[in-house]
């Protein structure tokens, strides 16, 4: 089988966007330098890596779609803390077919895809 080791977002500066990140979604910083930081999600062992514009990437921040979703334990504290935080949640949606989700940004107006499965 064949599974998604990391994921990768373009930010601005890696240090602030990695406390972001682990403040906001309570992930444990492997790494952070000027290039890149490395966020750990949780007991699976899937990383978030940011890359900063020294680490040469053509795509800068603010992506306008979330080129991956973010499982939320509690969909509900999750947006409130993002509320808290900056993040700009939007309304929660879905229904119990499928998944609840929610659509928010990151400091680097990245937009970030928040599901509760």
């Amino acid at each position: 089988m064949t599974t998604i080791g990391s994921v990768f977002l373009p930010v601005s500066n890696t240090r602030a966007s990695a406390a972001w990140f682990a403040e906001t979604f309570d992930m444990r910083l492997i790494s952070v330098e000027e290039h890149a930081a490395v966020l750990q999600t949780g007991a699976s062992g899937h990383r978030l890596s940011l890359l900063g514009p020294a680490s040469g990437i053509s795509s800068p921040p603010g992506l306008p779609w979330a080129p991956f979703n973010l499982l939320a334990e509690d969909l509900h504290a999750t947006h409130d803390r993002l509320a808290r935080t900056g993040g700009n949640p939007g309304d929660i949606n879905g229904d119990t077919q499928t998944c609840f989700w929610f659509t928010a940004t990151d400091p680097d107006q990245n937009t970030l895809l928040i599901v509760d499965r």
